[in-house]
């Protein structure tokens, strides 16, 4: 009885603390009292908010704009190159092909002339497929069906499926590739399969790749409430996404964009603080541990995670977080009211405070004088 009765009065000692940490209570305590250097973060005058991570590593970089500049000046071979250089790793090599897109958007005549002189060769074929739904894409915008001009939808609608039939010719020039099949999944919510029709697609994907990044992404968005699923359907979906994770890919990521599809549309509510959340949260963060720590996708994937484990009341895991990411905070969620650095030091401090952590204690300096 004696050990109920201290637990009893331990859970309600607790409760009453959160109730009288209001959310103002907590914002004034990091405006006037946090010193994040204490809790093992960068100080708040380091922060940067160009960037979610840290830059390229120079030599990427440089390999990337020399493929760029050598397309712009007419010579198609670098970009072949460059995304046969990496094989079979199927989430790099769609990786770069998304690079050779933006390069195209400037000026696709280099893509043109690689196409007529390979015709056989999937990744260029696949990339103009790619171009076709993402011109598409162009025209309808991104706003939601009410918000587009039915003219525009018209002819959005009108383009994909010459879109699809074109990464239906690339996915026959190299059968185990899975890049026109990527393509595809994307154009099918645009063009209106219904689900009889989409899960063929994603079996062809899967069955090549199945863990595709972006594969998984586009697939989450066509399950997605907006377009041909549901809540639920979305979130069992990346559930399963991070169930089949394997080490060293940031698949689990998903369901962090399951969750911002949830909570950041108009009139959403509020993430819901379940034990179900939280245990996958935190199987997220388990398996972004076996990431590369330069893979590009991870920096603002641990945003993401950070963000969701805040408002899923995970405090203590969230201000691991913070450490993991360090200075960088221009990444989504702390953009949204226009001062990425205050939203940022808010959150963190945040997380600080209310996972209860113990700040270092300052050292003292002694004053060194006349004696």
């Amino acid at each position: 009885m004696t050990l109920f009765l201290a637990a009893l009065v331990g859970a309600l000692s607790y409760a009453l603390y959160r109730l009288f940490l209001t959310p103002r209570n907590v914002e004034r305590w990091v405006g006037e009292h946090f010193v994040a250097p204490a809790y093992g973060l960068p100080p708040r005058e380091a922060l940067d908010p160009r960037r979610a991570g840290p830059p390229a590593p120079a030599h990427r970089a440089e390999e990337r704009q020399a493929v760029a500049d050598a397309a712009w000046a007419g010579d198609w071979k670098p970009a072949e190159r460059y995304v046969r250089a990496a094989g079979e790793d199927w989430d790099e090599r769609w990786d770069r092909l998304e690079l050779l897109q933006h390069v195209a958007r400037e000026d696709d005549a280099w893509l043109d002339a690689w196409r007529a002189a390979e015709p056989g060769n999937c990744d260029a074929a696949t990339l103009h497929a790619s171009m076709m739904v993402h011109r598409a894409w162009e025209i309808r915008g991104s706003g939601y069906a009410h918000e587009v001009l039915s003219s525009d939808m018209d002819r959005f609608r009108a383009m994909l499926p010459a879109a699809i039939e074109e990464a239906r010719r690339a996915a026959l020039l190299d059968p185990a590739n899975p890049g026109p099949w990527v393509v595809m999944i994307t154009a099918a919510r645009g063009a209106q399969y219904d689900r009889a029709r989409f899960r063929p697609l994603w079996e062809e994907l899967v069955a090549r790749a199945p863990h595709h990044y972006e594969g998984h992404w586009q697939a989450l968005q066509y399950w997605c409430a907006k377009w041909f699923g549901s809540d639920r359907r979305m979130l069992r979906f990346a559930r399963r996404a991070v169930r089949k994770a394997p080490p060293g890919s940031p698949l689990a990521g998903i369901y962090l964009h399951a969750l911002n599809e949830l909570t950041d549309r108009p009139g959403a509510p509020a993430l819901p603080a379940t034990p179900l959340t939280r245990i996958f949260l935190k199987r997220v963060a388990a398996s972004f541990e076996h990431v590369a720590p330069d893979d590009e996708r991870l920096p603002a994937l641990r945003h993401l995670l950070a963000h969701y484990m805040l408002r899923a009341m995970l405090y203590a895991p969230a201000l691991e977080q913070f450490r993991l990411i360090g200075p960088w905070c221009g990444a989504q969620p702390w953009r949204k009211d226009g001062d990425p650095v205050t939203a940022f030091e808010t959150a963190r401090g945040t997380a600080a405070k209310l996972s209860r952590a113990r700040p270092a204690p300052t050292p003292k300096v002694q004053g060194v004088g006349p004696r």
